[in-house]
């Protein structure tokens, strides 16, 4: 009555479609391996390369900071003057606001916060 179910053998043909399959695949994971191995090696690389930048270019930015912050009083003085000057001369005021100053005193003496 209940006959036992058979599965048809395999064709040879479909057999090496199969194991061609799985040498294909296991080509491509070893190669994802090799390009994420020299991906990460090539970032690291990168990133110790800028490191030494930025430590090499930090002594003069610290120097021009520096220097900033010393004649910060002085550019604050031409700011204002800019702002008066823009204040009776409307045509001026185009470049004041392309250089974003402010085109109020008010606004202009708040000082920045220092970090």
């Amino acid at each position: 009555m209940n006959e036992p179910e058979t599965n048809p053998p395999v064709p040879d043909e479909l057999t090496n479609q199969i194991a061609s399959l799985r040498c294909q695949v296991t080509s491509l994971l070893l190669a994802l391996i090799v390009v994420s191995g020299t991906l990460t090696v090539f970032l690291w690389y990168q990133s110790r390369v800028t490191e030494k930048s930025i430590e090499a270019v930090k002594p003069e930015a610290i120097r021009v900071t520096r220097i900033f912050e010393q004649n910060r009083p002085a550019l604050d003085k031409l700011v204002r003057q800019l702002v008066v000057y823009g204040q009776s001369h409307p045509d001026f005021l185009p470049i004041l606001k392309k250089y974003g100053i402010p085109l109020t005193l008010a606004a202009s003496t708040n000082s920045a916060p220092t970090q």
